[in-house]
């Protein structure tokens, strides 16, 4: 980079050309001939430059100007490490920062502003006037006017402020009771995809055993077609099986990584600084439940069942509240009329509304409406966390009598046969097809045996569920 001074009438600069990529660089001078006219003069410019920059880069660097400079410039954030969590940390995580419950906790910050508000009491009114003014605005305006001053209050009747927040109290009781559905429902859903990054992690590991061991097939069956005790025919197959099994890893990679940025959404924050990676496993945990244990639990726990019971209690209180809002309130007001040239006098009122058409029978209808819609909307929950329980317990026994087929020994004799055809093989005994099937039925079944494995902790998480008792620790 070249910085040249010049002079504005001058023909000739000292031009110096940065060398290095330092913040304090170092600066080459050339003479850009112009002319000999101001030679000297910018020969001094450039020796007082060149001893500038010699004792910038003799004295030590000043960390506040760098500090001034580097704050102009985007920051460039480092590679963030990756870290290994478990599900209890993942759902801690969840629980401090995912977003949806951030947006669900402002409803009940919402729900106590009210309770302020239902605090409140009526404003006092102050009216000031002006009275006997002429209309053709001439006369003695300060001694014939009189001026009124007063002030009134609103009283309420009927414990209205106070069945106000009886109302409130509840509505905030309520935004408590969705809040935690939130929790129970989201939280179900990440253990759910916390397992399917397990699931697919444990598929691609198998995947990649499996590509590993083929890959000593082919380098030995090429070895026995360059010995001549193979035809190139069985090498043809075995590379075109190859192709099915690196097929099989690329899909597996794919799925695991998919699984892993879906559960990263889930945990919320910062998804650029969400780099992990999860350590768990799916292996068999036997649990034994009764219908009538479920049932007892889900009716006691479930937050959807409690939050209907919170909104009939919302709605009793409302009902009280519509039915003294049908009480007019009482309005009370004092004041003083002043007469600069006479008498001043006070005056007092007392002001109640009549309520010979409006009742507020509207808004006591609805509240009504409401009370029944809350009822109804109870035992409408109360027969779905009946047929949940009875639904995750069935849907719980069937995936579990599946993992015991599995756990009879299936996994055992497709790892013997597998082993036994290796060592077969290396005596000659047994072909390279013969090694290829019997991988392939390893590679189905333990792939068989992992999501077996993963339908029988979605059958827990359904179990979770439909009970709000968590059996994941």
């Amino acid at each position: 980079m070249y910085q040249c001074a010049t002079n504005p009438i001058g023909k000739s600069a000292i031009c110096l050309r940065r060398v290095g990529n330092s913040v304090v660089g170092r600066w080459r001078r050339t003479v850009c001939q112009r002319g000999p006219a101001f030679l000297s003069g910018l020969t001094l410019i450039a020796v007082i430059v060149s001893g500038i920059q010699a004792q910038e880069t003799s004295a030590p660097l000043d960390q506040s100007n760098v500090g001034i400079k580097l704050r102009s410039q985007p920051q460039i954030q480092g590679p963030i490490s990756k870290r290994t969590i478990t599900l209890a940390e993942a759902v801690e995580i969840f629980l401090r920062q995912n977003l949806q419950l951030v947006a669900a906790r402002y409803d009940i910050e919402t729900a106590d502003a009210e309770k302020l508000t239902a605090r409140l009491r009526p404003n006092p009114q102050l009216t000031v006037g002006l009275s006997d003014l002429p209309v053709n605005l001439s006369g003695p305006f300060l001694k014939e006017q009189t001026y009124s001053y007063g002030i009134s209050h609103t009283i309420e009747l009927g414990g209205k402020r106070g069945k106000r927040i009886d109302v409130a109290d509840a509505n905030s009781d309520l935004a408590r009771g969705q809040f935690q559905m939130t929790v129970w429902q989201l939280t179900n859903d990440l253990k759910r995809k916390f397992y399917t990054v397990v699931l697919n992690q444990s598929l691609l590991n198998l995947a990649k055993e499996n590509e590993e061991t083929f890959s000593e097939i082919v380098k030995h069956t090429n070895e026995l077609v360059n010995a001549g005790e193979l035809s190139g025919l069985d090498l043809e197959r075995v590379e075109v099986e190859k192709i099915k099994f690196d097929t099989d890893l690329a899909n597996s990679e794919r799925d695991y990584e998919v699984a892993l940025r879906d559960l990263r959404f889930v945990l919320g924050g910062d998804y650029r600084a969400m780099d992990i990676d999860v350590s768990g496993t799916i292996d068999y945990e036997p649990h034994q439940f009764s219908f009538t244990e479920l049932r007892d639990r889900a009716l006691a726990e479930r937050p959807d069942l409690k939050a209907t019971q919170l909104s009939e209690r919302a709605a009793d209180a409302n009902i009280r509240l519509q039915n003294a809002q049908r009480i007019p309130d009482l309005t009370v007001g004092g004041g003083l009329d002043q007469v600069p040239s006479g008498t001043s006098t006070y005056t007092f009122g007392v002001g109640i509304a009549l309520p010979l058409s409006d009742r507020n029978q509207g808004e006591r209808a609805k509240a009504l409406i409401a009370k029944k819609q809350a009822q109804n909307q109870t035992q409408l929950i109360t027969n779905q966390v009946l047929s949940d329980v009875d639904k995750a317990l069935v849907a719980f026994e069937m995936q579990k009598r599946r993992v015991d087929l599995y756990r009879s020994g299936v996994v055992t004799k497709v790892n013997d046969i597998q082993r036994l055809t290796e060592v077969a093989l290396r005596a000659g005994e047994s072909s390279t097809l013969e090694l290829l099937d019997a991988i392939r039925t390893r590679r189905d079944t333990l792939a068989s045996f992992y999501q077996t494995l993963f339908d029988y902790q979605m059958s827990l998480l359904d179990v979770e569920l439909a009970t709000a008792t968590p059996l994941h620790k």
